[in-house]
């Protein structure tokens, strides 16, 4: 077990292993006052943007291991004739409350009393557009078994899940679901629903091995050589699920810019990319559709074959060439766009 990056609990309270991310009130106003200041021109979509419904004859029809987006990072995979359903966001909005916070781009793809039976709930991390209070309610007595980094189990047993479906892993800790073994990996994050809870849970990377396949799942995270140790103990990957939005200099720390999205795939040694964490909610202070034209760019630049399916459509793990730029007639609707690509 590298030392290096093992998980560190510090008078009960999880911590980084390269960085200490700490905000102070100075911090507050700096983020402030870009929110008050920053002019965007397309902070969320003006139409509909495209979905694909699924229901669950359809997806129970098939066989082949394949991933659907649902939405930021919401994504149901089906992965040996097993349904796991990671980060499961449902709920109109990514807030503690229903009536105020951020509110959904577009509708799931498919309900969730027509989701097929899932064997897996796998959870990254407590934050409010990864956690849904009223999704795990729905799914607590649905599901057998809810995966969770260690201590975030807690608030799915406030929840109304048996405490007996909950496995809580530390880093590099494993579970076999069936003939799938996922495994905890680190990431650098923080954690907390409210004021006063910062960092009691851990938060996770996933890896998700099948017979056939193997997935990356980022979770939320900054770049950090984490993911070079995590490419190199259990890489190559079929598919990296990676955060690409609600990025900002302001919070480097915690959240990767495009062009670390794209290096963390390939530390990772990954075959295929879709990013993840876009296009559902406004959570940062870019235009909605800038990650996807960003890691577009990018990829195009470096060789990446990347994966850019719409909400639902599906995606065949391992035989994948979804690179659909659904999102194009929003971006030329707007100024140009200037793409980093270094």
């Amino acid at each position: 077990m590298p030392s290096n990056h093992t998980q560190q609990l510090i008078n009960g309270k999880y911590q980084n292993t390269e960085i200490s991310y700490q905000t102070g009130l100075a911090d507050f106003w700096r983020i402030t006052k870009a929110y008050l200041t920053q002019k965007r021109d397309a902070p969320s979509p003006t139409q509909a943007i495209p979905v694909t419904s699924l229901t669950k004859q359809q997806l129970m029809s098939e066989q082949h291991d394949a991933v659907y987006r649902l939405g930021h990072s919401t994504i149901l995979m089906r992965i040996d004739n097993a349904f796991l359903l990671l980060d499961p966001v449902f709920s109109e909005r990514a807030s503690p409350v229903q009536w105020a916070g951020p509110k959904r781009f577009h509708q799931s793809p498919i309900r969730l009393d027509e989701l097929p039976p899932i064997s897996a709930v796998i959870i990254s991390h407590d934050h409010y557009d990864h956690l849904d209070k009223a999704t795990i309610e729905y799914l607590a007595t649905q599901v057998d078994h809810f995966i969770t980094p260690s201590k975030v189990g807690e608030h799915l047993i406030h929840w109304g899940v048996a405490p007996e479906r909950i496995t809580e892993l530390s880093w590099w800790q494993s579970v076999n679901i069936g003939s799938i073994k996922l495994t905890a990996t680190p990431a650098q994050h923080f954690s907390g629903r409210g004021l006063f809870d910062r960092d009691q849970t851990l938060w996770a990377s996933w890896v998700i091995a099948g017979q056939q396949h193997k997935v990356f799942f980022s979770g939320d995270g900054g770049y950090f050589s984490g993911f070079k140790t995590i490419g190199e103990r259990f890489g190559p990957f079929d598919l990296t699920l990676i955060e690409t939005g609600a990025y900002n200099e302001l919070w480097l720390d915690i959240h990767m810019m495009p062009q670390q999205s794209l290096q963390a795939h390939i530390d990772l040694n990954g075959k295929a990319m879709l990013p993840i964490h876009n296009g559902t909610f406004d959570l940062a202070l870019h235009d909605w559709f800038e990650p996807f034209e960003q890691i577009s760019q990018l990829a195009a630049v470096h060789q990446i074959t990347l994966l850019t399916p719409v909400f639902g459509e599906e995606v065949i793990i391992g035989h994948s060439t979804i690179t659909r730029p659904w999102w194009k007639p929003f971006s030329q609707q707007q100024p140009d766009l200037h793409i980093a690509t270094e």
